[in-house]
């Protein structure tokens, strides 16, 4: 890939950039000029001393309402598990009151990719700890159970993602169990069959989404490293050029080689 053909997103609004963007050194992230200009402007706002989440604070809410992932806010959460019918049959205060301490749980960094809601290591009937809701994050799967009877008694454990050994799929002729296995441990989630089937089908695909953007990340790492490293180059050969140490035809044969790298 060549120098010019390098591509950046904007760690605020998450759209692709051009060269007309700015790093973040601190955060490792770029942003795109129409942000930097909500967020006050170049000459207000030192690229190399902030992070995104310094500049998100600079940014008017109702601006930075825009580039809200849905999936952050409980009422997202809850909008996604019903509408793909994740829901175990559980009603919307139930739904909204757990989603919003997943809510209050996220890191400032990790994002949402699915969250559902199932009956927590079924045994039986009679036999299970009850509904629990569930979010799988671009860090780990978060586990919430609020126990109704007991005022501000609630549970959350997460696992993280590279702690799961494997996660398997076991349907019954009308429930269905996705069975996660972690060094920390086993459990269990049970829904009725179609949905557990759904539901068991977009973790894999949140995981390999999650894997996908991880090593987008590593590349776009690699990617700006090579940027600065180039730019340095370039900006060395120039002067060795000024200085007549250099002819035109070396320069222009360094640029050629360095640009194409």
């Amino acid at each position: 890939m060549g120098f010019f053909d390098l591509k950046a997103v904007c760690g605020v609004c998450g759209k692709e950039v051009g060269w007309n963007r700015f790093k973040i050194k601190r955060s490792n992230a770029w942003i795109c000029s129409e942000c930097l200009k909500k967020a006050g402007g170049a000459m207000s706002v030192d690229v190399s001393k902030v992070t995104i989440e310094d500049i998100k604070q600079m940014i008017p809410l109702d601006e930075l309402e825009q580039y809200r992932d849905p999936l952050s806010t409980a009422e997202g959460m809850y909008q996604y598990c019903n509408d793909n019918k994740f829901d175990s049959g559980c009603n919307k205060k139930f739904m909204l009151r757990h989603f919003k301490i997943i809510e209050d749980n996220l890191l400032d960094d990790e994002k949402v990719y699915v969250t559902f809601v199932g009956v927590h290591n079924y045994v039986s009937a009679t036999k299970h700890d009850g509904n629990y809701a569930y979010a799988i994050t671009s860090k780990r799967i978060i586990i919430v159970q609020e126990d109704i009877d007991i005022i501000e008694e609630e549970t959350l454990q997460s696992i993280s993602l590279e702690d799961i050994n494997n996660i398997t799929l076991k349907l019954g002729m009308v429930l269905g169990t996705i069975t996660v296995d972690t060094i920390k441990g086993i459990f269990n989630i049970t829904s009725d069959k179609t949905a557990v089937k759904l539901i068991n089908s977009r973790i894999n695909e949140a995981i390999n989404e999650i894997n996908n953007d991880n090593s987008d990340n590593d590349n776009e790492r690699l990617g700006s490293d090579t940027v600065v490293s180039v730019a340095d180059e370039l900006i060395k050969f120039k002067e060795l050029l000024d200085m007549g140490v250099l002819t035109q035809e070396e320069f222009d044969a360094k640029k050629e080689q360095l640009l194409n790298l």
